[in-house]
């Protein structure tokens, strides 16, 4: 299964992920929403920015995924703070993930840069942070 991750720009997640530091994803809603048990070992993720531009300039294969159980407002920011260090939110990422009733936690390896190329959205109606395509070719822009 392929899926399309929107990063954080301005938290230089893509960066992060490029040069190494970073090799965990986080998703977090009050509610089990997407990734939320969507997310397999050997799926593959392909990245976006959030800065409008609209190319999908990465990718990754999912080595590992934990998905919580319902925490309690204190466990979730503790989760995220024993994760940090593969994480590597900015404190505005920490806030906005911290504290949320549901985690998924999803690590990557094999991250490549790939030639940029832009995703046809037109078939999902509710624009989210994550995309479940099944296979990336079926949305090729232009295709």
């Amino acid at each position: 299964m392929d899926h399309v991750v929107y990063l954080d720009y301005k938290a230089k997640e893509l960066f992060n992920l490029k040069s190494g530091q970073k090799s965990m994803i986080i998703r977090g809603a009050m509610g089990r929403k997407l990734p939320y048990g969507k997310v397999n070992i050997g799926d593959v993720l392909y990245f976006i920015e959030n800065k409008g531009d609209g190319l999908v300039k990465a990718k990754a294969i999912v080595s590992d995924v934990f998905n919580s159980d319902q925490l309690a407002k204190d466990d979730s920011m503790k989760l995220v703070e024993a994760n940090q260090t593969k994480l590597m939110l900015d404190k505005g990422l920490v806030n906005r993930f911290g504290g949320k009733r549901y985690l998924v936690l999803i690590s990557v390896i094999d991250f490549k840069e790939i030639e940029n190329f832009k995703i046809d959205k037109s078939n999902f109606g509710n624009m989210d942070d994550w995309l479940p395509v099944e296979n990336i070719n079926d949305i090729l822009f232009g295709s």
